[in-house]
């Protein structure tokens, strides 16, 4: 592919950019949050701002819904984000990495987990060399592969809480 790839975003669902053998789950921020990044020696914390990207990477590919959790965790939640040191074993096992930041750089030669710096991601080599940021409504991808299938997901994280009838007065303990 030549030129940048722009893609609409659908409000606040998130787009999929599927290769071969992997996947990136890409949304943006839509509130101003501090990002604590935990590395084994300090505390960094770094500001995600209104339209700054949160993108999940599964470089090997796998189940959407881990991602998408994981995804919510940072751009819901604002959950803590962990850096482990390049020579942590954790690091080869690790399934779904996420990054958040203005403007983020797909990688395959950086060891996952391992940087806390929010503008790399580790991906799979079929992503390596694109950079992705948002630019008005618009996914904007910087040199795409070829290959590559974007799409929008229809995700809601809610939930409702439905009581259970037990049959016994809550309030009463049972004799």
């Amino acid at each position: 592919m030549t030129g940048d790839l722009r893609v609409p975003f659908r409000g606040d669902q998130p787009v999929i950019i599927r290769g071969a053998s992997s996947f990136l789950i890409i949304s943006r921020a839509f509130e101003k949050f501090p990002l604590l990044i935990e590395t084994d020696t300090e505390e960094i914390v770094q500001g995600v701002y209104p339209g700054d990207l949160i993108i999940v990477s599964a470089p090997e590919g796998g189940d959407i819904l881990p991602a998408l959790y994981l995804l919510e965790m940072v751009r819901t939640y604002h959950l803590p984000v962990i850096a482990l040191p390049k020579t942590h074993p954790a690091g080869k096992r690790l399934s779904y990495v996420v990054s958040a930041a203005e403007k983020i750089e797909m990688r395959c030669d950086i060891r996952r987990g391992t940087h806390p710096e929010q503008h790399l991601l580790c991906s799979a080599d079929e992503f390596t060399g694109m950079t992705l940021y948002s630019e008005e409504n618009d996914l904007v991808i910087r040199f795409p592969r070829p290959g590559i299938r974007v799409s929008s997901l229809d995700w809601n994280p809610s939930f409702t809480e439905k009581s259970v009838e037990t049959g016994s007065d809550p309030g009463c303990p049972d004799r």
